[in-house]
């Protein structure tokens, strides 16, 4: 009897299985929110910085244009873009950045403009007046009127309480002599001319001193007496207006 040879079995090696993939660590919700947090703030110090700055009216220099208690939206890109005056209260490498200065311009200041700008007296202080004049013209102040390349503005937003009587010859305010404007200079008065610090006293400002327009109102509250006042005494109609 012939036995027929099996043929040999090879035994296959096992292989090892891969590893299971490794899970990546899930986010808590405490850090999503403060990773959201983050972005939404530097958004806001991005808009605040170059495009847009809400400010309140602190006194009644510009009145009746506005009021005291009025919040306004100021276009920080209007005239062009402009790098801030420091980061934080601080200018590293100040020798290398233009702080405070424009990097190129987009719209001209225009005269009847309502702009904040950097206080030359004290530089970390804004103030919100409206330009009378611009480069190349003479201004002059008499007996509280003023007067523009020789002829008298007749601005229907300006606002007087005194008299032509009680106007004062040695008052900076009711006379200043005429002053030709030299190139990027720029004059301010607030509306309220007998109630204005302006430039009837400090003289005119450059255009990079300019850090934006005022656009419109978007809340205002009578709150000379109590801040709690703003939450109460909302003065409606002026919401939403435009400022011109």
């Amino acid at each position: 009897m012939v036995r027929v040879a099996q043929p040999v079995r090879k035994i296959a090696k096992l292989q090892p299985s891969p590893p299971p993939p490794a899970l990546e660590p899930q986010k808590s919700a405490l850090r999503e929110y403060a990773e959201a947090f983050g972005v939404a703030l530097i958004l806001a110090i991005v808009l605040r910085t170059f495009f847009i700055q809400a400010y309140k009216i602190p006194s009644g220099s510009m009145e009746r244009t506005l009021l005291v208690g009025d919040h306004i939206i100021v276009n920080k890109l209007d005239y062009g873009f402009r790098l801030p005056d420091s980061i934080f209260g601080l200018t590293p490498f100040s020798g290398e950045i233009p702080y405070g200065k424009y990097m190129f311009a987009i719209e001209p200041v225009r005269r009847g403009d309502v702009v904040v700008f950097v206080f030359p007296e004290d530089r970390t202080k804004d103030f919100i007046k409206r330009v009378v004049a611009i480069p190349g013209d003479t201004v002059e102040v008499r007996s509280g009127m003023l007067y523009r390349n020789g002829v008298q503005v007749a601005d229907p937003r300006a606002h007087f309480e005194k008299s032509s009587a009680e106007r004062q010859p040695g008052s900076q305010a009711d006379y200043m002599p005429p002053m030709k404007l030299e190139p990027n200079q720029y004059f301010m008065m607030g509306d309220n001319r007998d109630h204005s610090y302006d430039s009837r006293f400090w003289g005119p400002i450059t255009r990079d001193d300019i850090e934006g327009r005022a656009m419109f109102i978007y809340w205002s509250c009578a709150d000379e007496l109590s801040p709690l006042s703003c939450f109460y005494d909302v003065r409606w109609s002026r919401i939403f207006n435009l400022v011109h």
